[in-house]
C-alpha cells in the first residue's frame, strides 16, 4: 500500500513539474509571437510572468531584456540579464546583449570589459568581435579593424565582420588594402545576398574595381604584401588589356573569368579559397555572366541591367535557384590576411 501511495505522490509531483514547464514554454512562445509583430508591451507583459515562474531560464531572460531595450528601458534590460553574467551562466549572446545595454546607458567602459571577458570565454564568436569593433569605431579608435579581422579569422562564416571590414578599407585605407576590400565585400554579399546592405556593398565593389585598375601596374608597390595578395595582384595585372574598355559588368566578367583561369593554373592548390571555388562552379555551370551582372549591373546602370535580365531571364532564374539552394560558408583555415 505504501508503495502505491508513494507512486501516486511521485506521479502527481512529476505531472505538476511538467505542467508548469509546459505553461512556461507556452507563455514564451506567445510572447515571441508578439515580438515578431512588434508588440513589445504585450511581449513584456507575458515574459515577466514566464520569468517569474522560471527565473533561471536564460532564453526567456534574453527575450525579456530585449523587449525592455526595444522600449528604451535600458536599466531594466541590463538588470534582467546581468545576473547571468555575474553568475558565469552566460552564453556569447548574453554577453553581447549585456555590452549593448551598457552602451545604451553610455557606459562604454563597462561594455568594453564585457567584450574582453566574453572574447576570452568565446574566442570563436564572430558576433562579439563585430560588436566590439563597432563600439571602437564609434569612439574613432582605429583598432576596430583588428577586431573585425580577428572575427573573420575565428568565425569565417559570420557575415557582419566582412561587411564592416570592407567598408573600413574602402573609406579609410583603400590604396593599401584594396585586395581585402574587394574580397571581403564579395564574400559578404554571398553570405547575405538580398538585403539593403547587399546593395550598398555592390556599389562599393563596382567603384572599388574602378579604383583598383586606376593604377596601370598593380605590382608596382608590393613591398608590404603577403604571398596571397601578390598572387591575386599578379593574376589581375595580366588583365590590364581589358581595362581600356572601361570597368562595367561585361568587362568585369571577362577580367574575372581570365583571372580564374590564371589562378586555377598557378595558385589554387597553394591557396584554397572558397570564394574562388564558388566562381569556378559558376563558370562551369555557365552562370558567371549572370553572377557578375547580379553584382555590378544595377550599380552600373539600372535600366541597362533590367534590360539584360529581361533578355537573359533563364540564366537569372538559374542563378537565383543556385543562390537560394545553398548556404555560403568559408571553411576554417582559409584566412590569408
Amino acid at each position: 500500500m505504501k508503495k502505491i501511495f508513494f507512486a501516486i505522490i511521485f506521479c502527481a509531483l512529476a505531472f505538476n513539474v511538467f505542467a508548469q514547464q509546459d505553461d512556461v514554454n507556452t507563455l514564451h512562445e506567445n510572447a515571441k509571437a508578439f515580438m515578431r509583430q512588434g508588440d513589445y508591451a504585450n511581449a513584456t507583459l507575458i515574459l515577466t510572468r514566464a520569468f517569474q515562474q522560471d527565473p533561471q531560464n536564460l532564453d526567456i531572460a534574453k527575450d525579456l531584456a530585449m523587449t525592455y531595450y526595444l522600449q528604451k528601458e535600458n536599466e531594466k534590460a541590463l538588470n534582467t540579464i546581468k545576473p547571468f553574467v555575474d553568475n558565469n551562466n552566460a552564453d556569447d549572446q548574453t554577453y553581447q546583449l549585456t555590452a549593448t545595454f551598457y552602451r545604451a546607458l553610455a557606459n562604454d567602459k563597462e561594455a568594453e570589459k564585457i567584450y574582453k571577458r566574453a572574447i576570452k570565454e568565446y574566442p570563436k564568436s564572430g558576433g562579439l568581435y563585430n560588436d566590439y569593433g563597432e563600439m571602437l569605431l564609434y569612439k574613432h579608435d582605429a583598432a576596430s579593424i583588428k577586431q573585425w579581422e580577428k572575427g573573420i579569422e575565428m568565425d569565417p562564416s559570420f557575415g557582419n565582420n566582412y561587411y564592416n571590414a570592407c567598408k573600413y578599407y574602402y573609406y579609410t585605407d583603400f590604396a593599401k588594402s584594396k585586395v581585402w576590400c574587394l574580397l571581403y565585400g564579395e564574400i559578404f554579399i554571398n553570405i547575405e545576398s538580398f538585403t539593403s546592405r547587399t546593395a550598398e556593398i555592390k556599389n562599393i565593389l563596382l567603384d572599388g574595381y574602378k579604383k583598383f585598375f586606376a593604377d596601370p601596374d598593380l605590382l608596382k608597390n608590393i613591398k608590404d604584401k603577403n604571398a596571397f595578395e601578390i598572387a591575386f595582384l599578379t593574376c589581375m595585372n595580366k588583365q590590364n588589356d581589358v581595362v581600356i574598355r572601361g570597368i562595367n559588368a561585361e568587362t568585369l566578367t571577362m577580367i574575372r573569368t581570365r583571372f580564374m583561369l590564371e589562378w586555377n593554373k598557378n595558385y589554387a592548390e597553394k591557396f584554397p579559397f572558397r570564394l574562388f571555388e564558388l566562381q569556378e562552379n559558376l563558370l562551369e555551370q555557365g552562370l558567371f555572366p549572370a553572377y557578375n551582372q547580379w553584382i555590378f549591373g544595377a550599380s552600373q546602370n539600372l535600366a541597362a541591367y533590367q534590360t539584360w535580365t529581361s533578355n537573359h531571364s533563364t540564366e537569372m532564374q538559374r542563378l537565383k535557384d543556385f543562390q537560394s539552394g545553398r548556404i555560403f560558408k568559408i571553411p576554417p583555415g582559409q584566412y590569408y590576411h
